[in-house]
């Protein structure tokens, strides 16, 4: 398929730069996948649009704020460093992968540190590809640098977010069940809920079953493929409970909905069926798994999600579950009816 395929156009004031004032303030579209009926609604009627016996399945990652702000040494030259997924080297206990700016100037051996409540030192290792660094990070002390990290970070807000993260981001742009640090990027489609919203579910005989997986900096990516089939993603790591397994297992074997909040959570459940000759078990792993039309889908009967971008493999993933031309109408419906898009913005039930 041509990635072109998966184009449109969005008015740049539909990304939505703030979160909405309440979470369950967000609108949501609900697309039948069957015919193409397109509904307008808002995510507190979620309820509502699902039925007792439906399980959710969401995902409990929780973002840390991988986004270090500092100065080279000894020069005192400004650098940013995103970290990206931790690295390994025998030589030293704490190493990550990290996009780095200036990174012409970044070269082994350069050293930078990072400055707020706590202190903590870089030095470049290797350049990798596509411009990442792999760096060595430590404390003066010797403490652990998780916690300086957590302590000096900034929430690595998505790059259509033109502006700086604020003390807020650090609650609204993580879940509410948010609960296992390790991700780079929310889970967006989680961000939606509340524990009102939890309640309602709850009330209404929905069960909730929880899994991890942990976002990479690759769900930011461009495809840069004119062709989807050659497009590669990048692996992220997993985590799936006994409890949740069996939860998912019991409802499959019932006949019930299966319904993933988020790409994420989509991702995981099929990677584990295609890996398992069908079945969820639990256990810990990393997929990989690219879903684009085309795909047969083993596990999810319903998807909820955020608008994502033109072209990416989120939209693909989108396609693949509900058809292309319907996902696109879809989109356009949203556009006309002013939805805010991205990782802040409205949301989209597929059933």
């Amino acid at each position: 398929m041509d990635v072109r395929q998966f184009d449109f156009t969005l008015p740049r004031e539909l990304v939505a730069q703030e979160p909405p004032s309440e979470r369950t303030a967000a609108r949501l579209l609900a697309l039948d996948r069957q015919t193409g009926a397109i509904a307008h609604t808002s995510i507190a009627a979620l309820p509502e649009l699902l039925r007792a016996g439906d399980l959710i399945v969401v995902n409990n990652t929780r973002v840390f704020p991988a986004r270090l702000l500092g100065r080279r040494v000894p020069s005192g030259g400004a650098v940013e460093c995103l970290l990206i997924c931790k690295g390994s080297d025998p030589r030293h206990p704490v190493v990550w992968q990290a996009l780095m700016h200036p990174g012409q100037k970044l070269k082994p051996g350069a050293r930078v540190v990072f400055e707020g409540d706590k202190k903590l030192h870089g030095e470049v290792l290797e350049r990798l590809f596509f411009g990442r660094r792999l760096i060595r990070l430590w404390t003066d002390d010797g403490s652990d640098v998780d916690a300086a990290i957590d302590a000096i970070g900034h929430v690595p807000l998505p790059p259509y977010i033109d502006r700086p993260d604020a003390p807020s981001d650090r609650e609204r742009y993580q879940t509410v069940f948010a609960r296992t640090r390790g991700s780079v990027a929310a889970p967006t489609a989680g961000l939606h809920f509340t524990p009102a919203l939890l309640d309602a579910l709850r009330a209404r005989g929905v069960e909730r079953a929880e899994i991890t997986l942990h976002v990479g900096y690759g769900t930011f990516q461009p495809v840069r493929m004119e062709k989807v089939e050659d497009h590669r993603l990048e692996a992220e790591g997993y985590q799936i409970s006994e409890e949740a397994a069996a939860a998912i297992e019991r409802a499959r074997n019932a006949g019930r909905r299966i319904i993933a909040v988020g790409t994420t959570t989509t991702r995981t459940l099929e990677s584990v069926a295609r890996a398992s000759h069908g079945a969820i078990v639990s256990g810990a792993g990393s997929s990989d798994l690219f879903i684009y039309p085309g795909f047969e889908f083993r596990v999810v009967s319903g998807l909820l999600t955020n608008f994502h971008l033109p072209q990416s493999s989120l939209l693909m993933l989108v396609s693949a579950f509900a058809g292309l031309d319907r996902v696109l109408n879809a989109y356009h419906a949203a556009i006309a009816e002013r939805y805010r898009f991205y990782s802040y913005g409205d949301a989209m039930l597929i059933l």
